[in-house]
């Protein structure tokens, strides 16, 4: 059975201790609340609120996640962080190739591929974003275009790799616009990238895959979303730093 993830991408977001407040409420609250022991909660908070953060958590309901990495594992690489350095303060999971990487950072695919290695190498968790812009989707190129990303940074992996990879489809047309796609759209594309997935690995394979839907997905809209049978879950923005919003969303499933 595939796992059903709420991931929160707190992004740039909350000070220090207004983090460690929020992060209070979300684990006491899933501890309490979240009762299906198939659902991973993660949170994915600021770099510098990783080692403190990590130390509140204290249920395996809920897991540590990192926003980014730097794919080299040391050296001369100013500002940067490595996945050893991430996995040695408690994280699982390793967000790479959000629509907003990719845009203000030029992350190419072959770097994403780099990230992928890097952090499996580790035995950690990459949550790989996907999407299309607003303009490629009118366009009707949406669904090459999304799959392309999945070829270009995945497909070299083995099947036994690509299983421990969560995918994040987000519709950039989507992020924190508050437009959300219908179910129908989000099933479809998640149905298009699991058929892509089982042209390349067989169908046994991507069915154990986990994709997640993101783009303005909330306590309103997330029940119905992760009904759609092609859909696990939420990577989560805004809606991640509302503790009451977030723990709605994990048990939504």
């Amino acid at each position: 059975m595939r796992k059903k993830i709420a991931a929160g991408n707190w992004k740039m977001n909350k000070t220090f201790e207004e983090g460690q407040i929020l992060l209070s409420e979300v684990v006491n609250m899933v501890k309490d609340e979240v009762t299906n022991p198939n659902v991973q909660v993660i949170v994915c908070v600021p770099a510098p609120y990783l080692s403190s953060f990590g130390k509140m958590i204290d249920t395996p309901k809920v897991a540590l996640g990192a926003q980014n990495c730097y794919p080299k594992a040391s050296g001369a690489y100013t500002g940067e962080v490595s996945v050893p350095m991430l996995k040695s303060v408690g994280v699982s999971y390793i967000i790479i190739g959000h629509s907003e990487r990719r845009q203000y950072f030029n992350e190419s695919d072959a770097f994403l591929a780099e990230k992928v290695d890097a952090i499996l190498a580790e035995g950690l968790t990459p949550i790989f974003c996907c999407g299309e812009t607003l303009e490629q989707r009118n366009e009707g190129i949406h669904f090459d275009f999304v799959c392309g990303q999945i070829t270009n940074s995945l497909f070299h992996l083995s099947a036994e790799d690509l299983k421990k990879t969560v995918i994040a489809y987000e519709p950039i047309w989507a992020i924190g616009t508050g437009v959300t796609a219908s179910n129908d759209q989000a099933q479809e594309m998640h149905k298009v990238l699991r058929d892509h997935l089982a042209s390349k690995y067989g169908q046994e394979v991507a069915d154990e895959i986990s994709i997640l839907y993101g783009g303005s997905v909330n306590g309103a809209n997330a029940q119905e979303l992760f009904a759609c049978p092609d859909v696990d879950g939420g990577l989560v923005g805004g809606a991640s730093l509302k503790s009451r919003e977030f723990t709605n969303i994990a048990k939504s499933f």
